[in-house]
């Protein structure tokens, strides 16, 4: 009887203080997992307030709300969802998670942790919190095509965020890396993921779909919890979080097709305990220990901001979103959340991290919770600020890019073409997996092919280390240019798909865009093979060695690609000018004569009018010719104060007004009524960019 009483207490304080800070918070618009947060610190034993619970008590209830958390997570994905987000927020993911990964360990290792503590701290800051995210869009009412990409990214996200978990769980036993233990964690994780997936597939959905069509919500809720705990204790057995187990629960679920319904059953329970969770989280937050460590939570706070917004910015940007789209996706993810806590707190159960590493993540993502809804409401004029002051030359990359991507997943390609791509895509995997076991045997094994050398040959122990070195960086030099090579390949293979060559017999006239494009994946391609080759390598390596070849290979290409960026500046010029005659052969009299006989003959030879343009200057896209409304806001305003480019995402090419004709146009040009305005870009931003310039909306 005294133990119901003290569980009764200690749960009356936990969800009453909570109440009251979720409330505050709410009226004064903060997130509410932030209330939650504070509601933990006044319980907790940190800070002095007469209202102390039990945290053994606290923590076991905290178990729960993990479970189902992870469980609420897993029915939001499916495999589906994987196919549909997969080509694009995937690799935006990957990109993002694998260079925070590397900042946050190579942090933890300029602050002096040690080597686990520093693979602790990358995990932590590599995922973007979903709750926090779902919570402020909903708390601001943000909708727009950005939320789509953010809400892929964050699934993927998750996915990997489990997969850390998993595999970090397996490595914290023995404390330090090691080749062996990561294959051995390799191995064991695929097996049980292999088994608990393909069996949960034969069962679980067609269980589902017959309790939801008894129509009892009880059963229905029943059933699903039985199902999420069950698969959690399966992971716990079986030496993972319960984590996995619950993740891979909800998934299991979700295939079901009434993840809908299971997720309204479970959502009360679900609310409960995820809300004592984030008050436990905040029963640890320690300040004394935060003060003592604030260089750490000022510098991982800013690591997290502007690591985040530039890895998701350039990652969408590459995958074909506008550069407002991009920024927008990338602000909105400058945050870590509830599996930053998950990550800390295994570190802290295994004994890989000292007790300071969960007040400093806690600390990060309190500061990055508050500063998120701020982030979200100006990105829109951080993205108008980027777009105005980018270099004319990447003004008019910027605007072609997007219709390029958009022509490439258009295009079905030849079958050899599709096969050519597969097979460099395979040579890029092995080459990168090759170069990942050769940097992590020879890091683990040097010692010993050291002393097998010298037994051998009888070299003095110097000379055979440096053997050793000399022997992996032989073999691994290969393996690095054919990484080189291959991604060059593979950019012009799908660049070619996307801007074809056309006739042999005439002049290439998609070459300079081709250029870019090539020069642009390869980069790309590089990038997304480097940097998760980089995070997984570099605490194998003496620090920074990874980091500084990446970036010695990035710098030559971003070299290569901004040279190339100039001659498609020049091309689009002189495509304006072929635009232009089309326009004011369309516009003009009958009996009107044309100026620019040159330019006149190329129209007549793609075919008539601006409507086969495209035909003759690939690169530009489709143009479309779009007249401002004599009623429209448009007229008056300046390119500038528009922000076409940066709102819709399209380049304006060219205007006529009468006898005045100007090419590629700055932002301080002033549209008039009845202007025509030749536009280029995707299909949705020239729509964009029309209703903007018809009727101004």
């Amino acid at each position: 009887m005294p133990e119901s009483h003290a569980f009764l207490t200690n749960l009356a304080l936990v969800l009453c203080v909570a109440a009251v800070t979720t409330f505050l918070f709410q009226r004064i618009r903060q997130p509410v997992v932030f209330g939650y947060l504070v509601a933990g610190m006044i319980v907790g034993p940190h800070v002095p307030i007469p209202i102390v619970v039990d945290e053994g008590m606290v923590k076991t209830l905290s178990e729960l709300g993990v479970v189902l958390l992870m469980f609420g997570l897993g029915l939001d994905f499916s495999l589906r969802k994987l196919a549909q987000v997969g080509p694009t927020s995937g690799l935006v993911a990957l990109i993002d998670s694998s260079a925070m990964m590397f900042f946050g360990y190579l942090l933890g290792r300029l602050l002096g942790w040690t080597t686990i503590e520093s693979v602790y701290a990358g995990a932590i800051v590599a995922i973007s919190s979903t709750t926090i995210i779902v919570k402020a869009f909903s708390e601001q009412e943000v909708s727009g095509r950005f939320t789509r990409i953010v809400f892929g990214i964050l699934i993927i996200e998750d996915l990997i965020a489990i997969l850390l978990i998993a595999t970090l769980t397996t490595i914290s036993s023995g404390g330090e890396l090691s080749a062996g233990d990561l294959a051995l964690t390799a191995g064991r994780l695929g097996l049980f993921l292999a088994g608990l997936v393909g069996v949960g597939l034969l069962f679980v959905p067609r269980l589902v779909r017959a309790v939801v069509r008894l129509d009892r919500p009880e059963t229905t809720l029943v059933v699903s919890l039985g199902l999420c705990f069950a698969a959690a204790w399966l992971a716990v057995s079986f030496g993972y979080s319960v984590a996995l187990g619950a993740f891979i629960a909800g998934s299991l679920v979700a295939e079901s097709g009434e993840a809908k319904v299971v997720e309204h059953a479970v959502a009360g329970v679900r609310d409960m305990f995820g809300a004592i969770f984030f008050v436990s989280v905040g029963m640890m937050i320690d300040p004394r220990l935060i003060a003592e460590h604030w260089v750490a939570v000022t510098a991982f706070t800013l690591v997290v901001m502007a690591g985040k917004l530039l890895a998701v910015s350039m990652g969408a940007f590459v995958t074909g979103y506008d550069v407002r789209t991009s920024v927008q996706a990338g602000m909105s993810l400058t945050q870590i959340g509830e599996f930053a806590f998950i990550i800390a707190a295994v570190g802290l159960a295994t004994g890989a991290t000292r007790d300071f590493l969960y007040p400093v993540a806690v600390a990060v993502s309190a500061i990055t919770t508050l500063t998120t809804p701020l982030f979200i409401r100006a990105s829109d004029r951080v993205a108008a600020f980027v777009d105005r002051y980018l270099p004319r030359p990447l003004q008019t990359f910027v605007g072609l890019y997007g219709s390029w991507i958009e022509h490439l997943r258009q295009s079905p390609g030849e079958p050899d073409t599709r096969l050519l791509v597969r097979r460099q895509v395979r040579w890029l995997l092995l080459d990168g997996g090759l170069l990942a076991l050769l940097v992590i045997g020879t890091a683990v094994e040097r010692a010993h092919i050291a002393r097998q050398l010298i037994a051998l040959t009888g070299l003095a122990e110097s000379v055979a280390a440096v053997a050793v070195i000399a022997g992996a960086v032989a073999i691994g030099i290969p393996l690095v240019v054919g990484i080189i090579r291959v991604s060059r390949a593979l950019g012009l293979l799908l660049a070619t798909r996307a801007l074809p060559r056309g006739d042999e017999r005439r002049l290439d006239y998609a070459a300079a865009p081709r250029r870019v494009l090539v020069a642009t994946l390869q980069l790309a391609i590089v990038a997304l093979v480097g940097l998760p080759l980089v995070a997984i390598t570099e605490p194998f390596l003496p620090l920074g060695r990874g980091p500084v070849l990446l970036g010695l290979v990035l710098v030559w290409l971003i070299v290569a690609f901004w040279r190339s960026t100039a001659d498609l500046h020049h091309h689009t010029r002189a495509g304006a000018e072929i635009i232009l005659t089309a326009l004011a052969k369309q516009l003009a009299p009958a009996d009107q004569p044309l100026v620019n006989p040159t330019a006149l003959g190329l129209v007549a030879a793609s075919g008539n009018g601006l409507q086969r343009v495209h035909q003759l200057l690939p690169g530009l896209g489709d143009p479309v010719a779009v007249r401002v409304g004599a009623g429209s806001a448009a007229a008056g305003r300046t390119l500038g104060d528009l922000q076409l480019r940066a709102h819709t995402g399209a380049v304006v090419l060219a205007i006529t007004r009468g006898d005045t004709e100007v090419l590629l146009p700055v932002g301080t040009e002033v549209l008039a009524a009845d202007d025509v305005v030749a536009l280029a870009g995707t299909t949705e931003a020239i729509e964009s960019a029309r209703r903007l310039l018809e009727v101004g909306a």
